[in-house]
């Protein structure tokens, strides 16, 4: 049954160059039935004992394995719908590219080649740098292009949330691009992510598409798989209700308005555009995803990993802590009905489970059922593989990441869980927590004078 899902999941994905009219007109609610079909069949039809451990094992991996199991064919569908819809933009915007730089020596070089290279009119760009304190060379190289039309500016260093802000007060375009000093945007990725926003009547924002660019390693490879699978694809599919809950600083763009009308950014938690996201949305507007590609550096060490999730979980916490009224109150539409409770679901419930599962599978080992757990295991892991390379297919991604798809649930996913559980400690314990950031790798190499 899984191989038939996925066999004629790639199918479709590859051999329909547009979506059928009769499936604009399906709903996409529809995807349950297939799940709930085997539940019930499992419930009713099979007769079969099993001890409470063993129930207890296979239901949370199977509750986990569901999750995805509904999200990557609902990004497929939003894949075949986005293939299918023609956006023909007249005139291109005049934007405000926004790049806040601390201490990015050796990166925002290659950020702002990447913008002077890119598939738009030059002239619709302004470009702006705004230097928050950089106490490396990071102002000299941004000021190297200050010919080719780029404006830096230089601050106090005040954190990203003051420079993003220092950098909105001094420009006026209706619409605002923001990019991080250390990611690189692919040509076509402006015309991609304008193309999207003006799809979508009463969009806020727009979010682009993350890839990791350092590829190579297991630790690398692991988090471009997480990428894939754990967050580009989950942004599919809350794009189709316009709910997407994050618009990552890497690349997004935003209406001015939208911005001006939550007071700007904020320096209430340690992930901002998180923050800003559900602000926006707590405001109704709607927010897409798009097929704009940037590519960023992902951490090459264990030790980088944590200090860069141990703030992004942080951030996360405190920003659902400061809108938890998003939970309970049903004046915020399908923020409320949605998008709530993925934020409850991935960032407790997932969590909680994957430390239940490691937990049995730990006592199954030790009770000396070992055959138990190498069929479990081994079932679970395979259907990970199969959802990974669908999600890869969606993504045209490397199909070779899918080789690290059992460790992405089997050591990477305890690890990722380890370091929540932390984060969750931390902001009950903690009247204040301190931004973290992981070790820059050109500057490790290079310029091993500066300390980001």
């Amino acid at each position: 049954m899984v191989l038939v899902f996925y066999l004629s999941s790639v199918l479709i994905l590859h051999y329909s160059e547009a979506l059928p009219g009769w499936m604009e007109s399906v709903p996409v609610w529809t995807t349950f039935f297939l799940p709930l079909t085997i539940v019930y069949v499992l419930l009713t039809q099979l007769e079969i004992e099993v001890p409470v451990d063993t129930l207890v094992l296979l239901f949370g991996l199977i509750l986990i394995f569901f999750y995805y199991w509904l999200i990557v064919p609902l990004a497929l569908y939003q894949r075949l719908r986005e293939q299918s819809r023609d956006v023909n933009v007249e005139e291109w915007p005049e934007l405000s590219v926004l790049i806040p730089a601390y201490n990015e020596a050796g990166y925002i070089g290659d950020t702002l080649e990447s913008f002077l290279a890119a598939d738009y009119p030059l002239p619709k760009l302004d470009i702006i740098v705004i230097d928050d304190g950089s106490t490396d060379s990071t102002y000299e190289e941004a000021q190297a292009y200050a010919a080719s039309g780029v404006t830096v500016l230089r601050k106090e260093n005040g954190g990203k949330h003051s420079a993003l802000n220092y950098g909105l007060n001094r420009t006026d375009s209706p619409l605002v691009l923001t990019v991080d000093a250390d990611s690189v945007i692919a040509p076509d990725a402006i015309k991609s992510i304008v193309r999207s926003f003006e799809a979508n009547p009463d969009v806020g924002a727009v979010a682009g598409n993350v890839k990791v660019s350092n590829r190579g390693s297991l630790i690398t490879d692991l988090q471009a798989l997480e990428y894939i699978l754990g967050i580009n694809t989950f942004r599919r599919v809350f794009d189709l209700l316009g709910v997407v809950t994050v618009v990552p600083g890497c690349l997004g763009l935003f209406r001015r308005d939208a911005i001006e009308t939550v007071g700007q950014y904020s320096s209430d938690t340690l992930t901002e555009d998180f923050d800003l996201t559900i602000e926006i949305l707590k405001r109704g507007f709607k927010i897409h995803h798009s097929n704009a590609v940037v590519q960023t550096e992902a951490p090459d060490t264990w030790t980088d990993l944590y200090q860069q999730r141990i703030r992004w979980f942080r951030g996360n916490l405190q920003t659902v802590l400061k809108h938890g009224q998003i939970f309970v109150l049903p004046e915020f539409g399908v923020l409320h009905r949605v998008g709530a409770p993925y934020l409850l679901f991935s960032m407790s419930i997932i969590p909680a489970l994957g430390v239940i599962v490691f937990g049995l599978v730990i006592w199954f080992v030790i009770q000396g059922a070992i055959m138990e757990f190498l069929g479990i295991t081994v079932l679970f892991m395979l259907l990970q593989v199969l959802l990974s390379l669908l999600a890869i297919h969606i993504e045209d991604e490397d199909l070779w990441l899918a080789r690290y798809a059992p460790l992405s649930i089997l050591g990477y996913k305890q690890f990722l869980d380890g370091v929540l559980l932390k984060s969750i400690i931390d902001i009950f314990r903690y009247d204040d927590v301190s931004w973290t950031s992981p070790e820059r790798i050109r500057q490790r190499d290079d310029y091993d004078d500066y300390d980001d």
